[in-house]
């Protein structure tokens, strides 16, 4: 039986997809948390992060099941000239993806933590 004061278990911002530790200022509503910060509930989920997320998946569909992609490469699918301005909200949507089981974020071919990988990041389906 587990004791009482243990902390429950992390959860996975809504916005950034960034892995949240419970924190003694959330113990009356942990339950309704959602986001890590203010930042991120003022960002909250916009419909490009929708399009950001779907153009992962579908560049991922067209490639073999062990192929990666680049978080630019969705930033560029559906920013256009201004895809620069949609690489961090992409690396959040690959966040969020890892947080679905949907997708693993890699450094140099190894999975890494996606709340603490700082550089250069790879995305590719979840491997069985």
């Amino acid at each position: 039986m587990p004791r009482a004061d243990a902390t429950p278990p992390p959860k996975t911002c809504a916005s950034c997809g960034r892995e949240m530790q419970w924190r003694a200022k959330w113990a009356k509503n942990w339950d309704e948390v959602r986001y890590c910060s203010d930042a991120c509930r003022r960002r909250g989920i916009r419909p490009v992060d929708a399009q950001l997320t779907q153009a992962i998946l579908d560049l991922l569909d067209a490639r073999a099941a062990t192929a990666t992609i680049c978080p630019s490469e969705a930033a560029r699918r559906v920013g256009g000239e201004e895809w620069r301005d949609l690489l961090e909200p992409a690396r959040r949507a690959a966040r969020r993806l890892v947080a679905d089981g949907e997708v693993e974020i890699t450094q140099r071919g190894a999975v890494v933590d996606p709340s603490t990988a700082k550089g250069p990041i790879r995305i590719r389906r979840r491997q069985a």
